[in-house]
């Protein structure tokens, strides 16, 4: 559930996104001040916990922040930021697997003083840098979402696009450099206050745990000048403003027009739609992200010719499919394996042996709620051979773990049949769902 955003907030965001809007040349020089107001902290208070999330270097967490007195510790956070005595504590380093399984994302975790402070930071600077951002760029935007830029990308392979660009940057959030996103900023942005805590939290210290429960730090982004931890607040506001460099250069540069090349951005997933001229386009594309201190990862980026060859773009595998009515040929989009694959090692993990503890009801709920949201999101294109294999595997991990919890011998098949599962234990039919959506048929 969203949280309402109170009304004094809303008329602060308003009014900047108004001015930012009105005059694209507007610097604004009186934010800092802006947050640490009461109401904004208090929200963005909310919004971290919300969000939930561990606890910091510090350890600390929102049960103990509430135990000691939230009206309290909010004042304290807001008094240090007006004194700027304000400085940010390590972020703590954890690693989370990769879709291909074989390698792992690092994920930054800011102690939730840091979080607040952040957010609270976003909630000044996002509707001043909102009214910049290019139409191409999806991510972290209000009205705009990851289903929005699929249904870009179909639209213009439908309409004559017919090579794409299939970009891939090699850690994009981790080799943003500071000093070129920092100019950025400041082109809207000319309270020092302001840039100075933006550069204090780029250049924050990284604490990593061992196998040996040793704690160790780094301070790689300060010596390097370079990175933005995913997971802190304010990367994804940072990551669309340094995107903005290459979408806007793209565009002003001539390259859209005289390449026929349209890009649809999110975060740092970019395909680039072409007519025709796909190989001069990567080049292109090469040649500016090196300008812009980016690196290609030359493994993962390719131009793909449709229709005899497919792509993958945020989940959804775009390229040939077939009408199973009429067996027509058309270009569309279906969930690709590697997220069947991924949410079935998810309905495994919460159906493993150790979870027999729980009772059926709990069990089948979490199944309910990972399979619906992941249907949510999947539901462009011919969905129902994607939806079928969830089903089954979702039908044949919650019968094994009613054996194992019953001990049950066998598969368990007679005495858990379908219809028991879906009927009597409310385990969703993914199957008829595609009938609510009117796209999800070819």
């Amino acid at each position: 559930m969203s949280l309402a955003t109170p009304v004094s907030v809303q008329k602060l965001q308003t009014a900047l996104h108004a001015k930012a809007k009105e005059a694209s040349g507007y610097r604004f020089y009186a934010l800092y001040d802006k947050m640490y107001r009461k109401d904004v902290l208090a929200f963005a208070y909310q919004c971290c916990r919300a969000n939930g999330g561990a606890a910091g270097a510090d350890g600390q967490t929102f049960e103990d922040i509430e135990a000691y007195g939230l009206e309290r510790w909010l004042d304290e956070l807001a008094q240090e930021l007006k004194s700027r005595t304000y400085r940010p504590l390590p972020v703590r380093r954890v690693y989370i697997p990769k879709p291909d399984g074989r390698q792992q994302r690092p994920l930054g975790v800011p102690a939730i003083r840091d979080r607040v402070a952040q957010t609270a930071a976003v909630l000044v600077l996002e509707p001043i840098f909102e009214a910049d951002l290019q139409p191409e760029q999806y991510a972290y935007r209000r009205d705009r979402s990851a289903l929005a830029a699929v249904r870009q990308v179909h639209k213009l392979i439908n309409t004559g696009y017919g090579e794409v660009v299939d970009a891939d940057l090699s850690s994009y959030f981790d080799n943003l450099p500071h000093a070129e996103l920092l100019k950025s900023v400041a082109r809207r942005v000319v309270d020092g206050a302001m840039l100075h805590l933006i550069k204090m939290w780029l250049e924050a210290a990284v604490e990593e745990t061992d196998e040996r429960g040793h704690k160790h730090r780094s301070t790689r982004n300060r010596d390097e000048g370079r990175g933005s931890p995913q997971g802190s607040p304010l990367s994804p506001l940072l990551s669309n403003l340094y995107m903005r460099r290459f979408v806007l250069g793209w565009k002003q540069l001539g390259h859209e027009q005289r390449l026929k090349a349209r890009i649809v951005n999110y975060a740092d997933d970019l395909v680039m739609c072409c007519r025709g001229r796909g190989e001069q386009a990567l080049a292109t594309m090469r040649d500016m992200m090196q300008r812009l201190r980016l690196t290609v990862n030359e493994s993962k980026t390719r131009v793909c010719k449709l229709p005899e060859e497919k792509f993958d773009f945020l989940g959804y595998t775009f390229g040939r499919c077939y009408s199973p009515q009429t067996g027509r040929a058309y270009l569309g989009t279906t969930p690709s394996q590697q997220r069947v694959q991924r949410i079935c090692a998810t309905i495994s993990q919460a159906t493993r042996r150790s979870q027999t503890q729980r009772d059926v009801e709990t069990i089948v709920v979490r199944l309910n709620r990972l399979i619906i949201g992941w249907a949510n999101y999947f539901c462009l294109g011919p969905v129902s051979k994607a939806y079928r294999a969830v089903e089954r595997h979702t039908r044949r991990r919650l019968r094994q773990w009613l054996c194992a919890k019953h001990k049950v011998p066998g598969a368990g098949t007679a005495r858990y049949p379908d219809d028991v599962l879906h009927e009597e234990f409310g385990l969703v039919r993914l199957a008829q769902r595609t009938a609510s959506f009117p796209w999800a048929t070819p």
